[in-house]
C-alpha cells in the first residue's frame, strides 16, 4: 500500500511573543510537526508495516520550513521520503490554497492508495484541508477516523461522531483525516534519527506543480492579535446551589453585567 501523509510544520505556540499593541511575533519561534499530524504519521506507518509499500510525507509552507532539523524530525518518525513544497506565497495560506498545493503535489505522484491527514492543523485548526484535498482529487473522503484496519479490497474504519461510532468499508484510493485518539505516536530511536539524514527529500516549487505565484487566495489576513488580557477577580462563591446562584446574580448586577 502506497500512502501519503500530509504534515503541517507550524511554530511552537509556547514561543509566540505578544507585543504591547497586541500584535503577535513568530520571529523567535521554533517550528515543528503539528501535534495533530503525529497520529497521522503513526497511522500510515502501521499500515505500511502491516501491508508493505511506501510511506511518503508531504508538506507545504513558507521557505522557513526548509531546514535540515525539520526534515530530519519528519523522516525520523517513519516516512520513507519527504516531499516539500515551499514558497513565499504559502506564508499564512488559507485552507483552499493549502489544499490546492497538496492536491497538485499528490497528482504528480504515482499509484497513491491512501492519503492521511491529522484532524486539523496545530495553528489554525479549521479541519478542512483533508476534505478539500480529497474533493479536488475526486476521492472517497472521510474525517473523524478513530480506527483503521486492512480488509481484503480496502479498509475497515471506525468514524467517531458526536453520539455514535460508524463502522465503514472504505475502497481505495481514499483520503482520511484521523483523530488524535487513533494511536499513541512512537518516539524516534537513535537509529531512526541517524537513518533520517539518508532518506530522500524532494523539494518542489509552485511553478513545478503548475501553479502560479502568487496564488489566488480566497481569504486575506488583515491582522492577527492576541486577546485582551483581563485581571480575574478570583472570587469563590460557596453555599447551597440556590444560595450560590443568588450570590452570583448579585455580584453580576453590581458589575453591571446582569
Amino acid at each position: 500500500m502506497n500512502i501519503v501523509v500530509c504534515v503541517k510544520l507550524t511554530p511552537d505556540a509556547g514561543d509566540i511573543e505578544v507585543r504591547g499593541d497586541g500584535s503577535i511575533s513568530l520571529e523567535r519561534a521554533e517550528w515543528g510537526i503539528g501535534g495533530f499530524d503525529l497520529q497521522a504519521i503513526e497511522a500510515g506507518l502501521k499500515l505500511v508495516e502491516e501491508s508493505g509499500g511506501k510511506l511518503v510525507a508531504l508538506t507545504a509552507g513558507p521557505p522557513r520550513i526548509n531546514n535540515s532539523r525539520l526534515k530530519k524530525d519528519v523522516l525520523s518518525r517513519g516516512p520513507d521520503e519527504l516531499v516539500m513544497v515551499t514558497g513565499d506565497a504559502l506564508a499564512d495560506a488559507d485552507t483552499a490554497v493549502t489544499a490546492r498545493v497538496l492536491a497538485a503535489a499528490i497528482g504528480q505522484m504515482e499509484a497513491v492508495d491512501l492519503i492521511l491527514f491529522g484532524e486539523g492543523s496545530a495553528d489554525l485548526y479549521f479541519q478542512q484541508v483533508g476534505l478539500q484535498v480529497g474533493e479536488r482529487l475526486g476521492l472517497l473522503t472521510l474525517n473523524a477516523i478513530s480506527k483503521i484496519s486492512i480488509e481484503q479490497g480496502g479498509l475497515l474504519v471506525e468514524r467517531s461522531l458526536e453520539d455514535e461510532v460508524e463502522v465503514l468499508e472504505v475502497p481505495l484510493p481514499a483520503a482520511l483525516s484521523v483523530t488524535t485518539d487513533i494511536n499513541q505516536p512512537r518516539l524516534p530511536t537513535m537509529k531512526e534519527i541517524l537513518k533520517a539524514s539518508k532518506k530522500p527529500v524532494i523539494e518542489k516549487t509552485l511553478a513545478e506543480l503548475g501553479l502560479e505565484d502568487p496564488l489566488n487566495r480566497q481569504v486575506e489576513v488583515l491582522s492577527t492579535r492576541a486577546p485582551h488580557q483581563v485581571q480575574r477577580k478570583k472570587m469563590v462563591i460557596t453555599g447551597t446551589p440556590d444560595e450560590a446562584a443568588q450570590a452570583l446574580v448579585s455580584h453580576l448586577r453590581r458589575e453591571g453585567v446582569a
